[in-house]
């Protein structure tokens, strides 16, 4: 396998889930911003920004997990702790796509340049906080989340109060599917000492993790209510809650694949949330 397909694997190209989920509360906010018509430049920034800002915290997270990752059956394979890349390679990449992420937000206002460096350092900071936090998940939450600040910012030069708690639903709503996931590698990150919100939940998990997808979808409804998103965006919040319910049916007995499909699964969560937003905005 040659170098750029190793790398193509690194930064995990070949599964786009993490970008979906970075990507639909980005969008989210950027249409709340813009009060439903972004300007197609600032849109197709973002999500550029987006997939570059995931792909540079996948390399990281690998280069900071190397000799975790060879102990778990998941991730044994990956480029780097197999020994196909070097760590520096791991590095050089991160920084390169970081860099390009940079330069595409040039063009955008002071205040979102200088969010954009808070992003990179809680994005490079996150794969360490599983040393010795507990729900490392909710760190996760606010790197995913980081682009809702940045997305009111970038339209309308500053962050008003309703950005920062549709950024505190997105944390609830990280730990919720992130905790799926954990559930997958608890066995693994028992034995390694890793820290999780699966392993600190213990045997609440499930309940754990319904309780944050009722809390972020509260959140998230209250949010676009105060800015006048009415039945549509309700619509799509029901819709969610739906697949909330449906997720249940998939962790309650703890089965590996089954956590591992819910948390895949989030995708159309997401997207049926910034559905009911766009749709709103668009019919309401």
């Amino acid at each position: 396998m040659n170098k750029l397909a190793l790398y193509f694997r690194l930064v995990r190209a070949d599964k786009p889930i993490g970008i979906l989920l970075l990507l639909w509360p980005t969008l989210m906010a950027l249409w709340m911003a813009s009060g439903g018509i972004p300007a197609l430049g600032v849109a197709l920034i973002f999500i550029l920004g987006t997939a570059l800002m995931r792909s540079a915290g996948c390399a990281v997270n690998d280069f900071a997990d190397r000799d975790f990752d060879k102990h778990v059956k998941r991730t044994a394979e990956r480029p780097l702790t197999s020994g196909r890349i070097k760590g520096w390679e791991a590095l050089m990449v991160a920084g390169v796509l970081a860099v390009v992420s940079f330069v595409l937000i040039l063009p955008l206002n002071t205040l979102t340049k200088q969010l954009s460096v808070a992003a990179l350092i809680i994005a490079g900071t996150y794969p360490y906080f599983k040393r010795f936090f507990a729900i490392p998940q909710a760190y996760l939450g606010i790197a995913f989340g980081f682009g809702i600040p940045m997305a009111f910012a970038a339209v309308l030069g500053a962050v008003p109060a309703v950005a920062w708690w549709l950024l505190v639903g997105n944390v609830f709503w990280a730990v919720a599917y992130d905790t799926e996931y954990a559930m997958v590698d608890r066995d693994d990150d028992l034995k390694i000492g890793i820290r999780t919100s699966a392993i600190t939940f213990g045997r609440f998990d499930v309940a754990a993790v319904m309780l944050c997808y009722g809390a972020a979808l509260a959140i998230f409804l209250v949010c676009g209510w105060q800015l006048g998103l009415r039945y549509w965006f309700a619509g799509g919040i029901a819709m969610a809650a739906g697949m909330a319910l449906y997720h249940y049916t998939l962790i309650r007995h703890r089965e590996r694949m089954a956590c591992f499909a819910a948390f895949r699964h989030n995708n159309w969560l997401g997207a049926a949330v910034f559905a009911g937003v766009a749709l709103d905005y668009a019919l309401g």
